[in-house]
């Protein structure tokens, strides 16, 4: 099978090259136009000019769509806001329309999204791939994200959203972030502690995108979180008892506030979604890490890999 793949240097889109070349298929790699001198296995792009090498797609049977700019790269400002916007939506836009018109030889789009769909702070609500978005900047992000996958939709072509969560891994993300903390023995929960986080391990965020690929009867949004949601403080717990290290502070909500600005705060860090994964589940598809505990030491490895 060949598969084109953007965002291929991210978290996720380096490990996913590198199980779907360890699994035979060919791969080639969406980069952007500019970025650099072309390698063997990589096609150009420019989400802006909404242009993709016409040979990028040719043969393809599959494009995972997984580039964007970094939610949690910086603080919040308006102009921020608007490139985090304009990332997904033009970017999603051209695959789309690059696929589109593949016409009768359209591959599948699987396209990123993120469980931010669902709004800031869902309390214990148990949240599946049915119910409707939240109405905060994230939510809003996501809607329009997924719906610039339209044109590749319209012309046919499969189309799934990737809604994920919490991807854990020392290589990078949120938890990488965080690692320091904890092991300088200054972990701890954020805010309240109460409020969900619906996490992944980096092994079955990729696995899911593979089981995607090849389920031709997949299609729309697919929750990529493990079964068990957890609160910050649970995680919080897990992750000191991981490193041997404590892991009884808190930052408060004032305080993370202060540090990301109100906005920022209320949305990523201290917002909270407790989703399951229930469409990919009745796909068949088996969790590697459905423990958190496992899940940890599975993203501890990551950084040696």
């Amino acid at each position: 099978m060949r598969v084109c793949v953007t965002g291929s240097s991210g978290l996720i889109g380096s490990a996913l090259v590198r199980r779907l070349e360890a699994d035979g298929h060919e791969v080639v790699r969406l980069i952007r136009t500019g970025s650099g001198r072309p390698e063997p296995g990589t096609a150009t792009w420019d989400p802006a000019a909404g242009v993709v090498e016409p040979s990028a797609l040719e043969g393809t049977e599959a494009v995972v769509h997984l580039a964007g700019a970094g939610i949690g790269d910086r603080r919040w400002s308006e102009a921020y806001k608007r490139t985090l916007l304009r990332s997904r939506v033009d970017g999603t836009t051209t695959i789309a329309q690059a696929v589109a018109a593949r016409g009768r030889e359209a591959p599948a789009l699987i396209s990123g999204s993120a469980i931010g769909y669902y709004g800031t702070d869902r309390g214990d609500a148990v949240l599946t791939e049915d119910d409707p978005p939240g109405t905060d900047f994230l939510a809003r992000l996501c809607v329009e994200w997924e719906g610039a996958t339209a044109p590749a939709r319209q012309a046919g072509a499969r189309v799934v959203h990737l809604r994920t969560g919490l991807v854990l891994s020392a290589a990078g993300g949120v938890l990488a972030k965080q690692l320091p903390l904890f092991r300088f023995g200054v972990g701890g929960r954020l805010g309240s502690g109460r409020q969900y986080q619906s996490w992944i391990s980096r092994h079955d965020e990729v696995a899911a995108i593979v089981h995607a690929i090849h389920d031709s009867s997949l299609s729309g949004p697919l929750n990529l979180t493990a079964p068990d949601s957890v609160t910050n403080a649970r995680l919080a717990t897990a992750i000191g008892r991981a490193l041997h290290r404590p892991s009884a502070l808190s930052v408060p909500a004032p305080a993370m506030r202060l540090v990301f600005g109100r906005e920022m705060a209320d949305e990523t860090v201290l917002a909270g979604q407790r989703v399951a994964p229930a469409r990919l589940l009745g796909s068949g598809f088996h969790f590697a890490h459905t423990d958190l505990t496992d899940a940890l030491r599975a993203a501890l490895a990551d950084r040696a890999k």
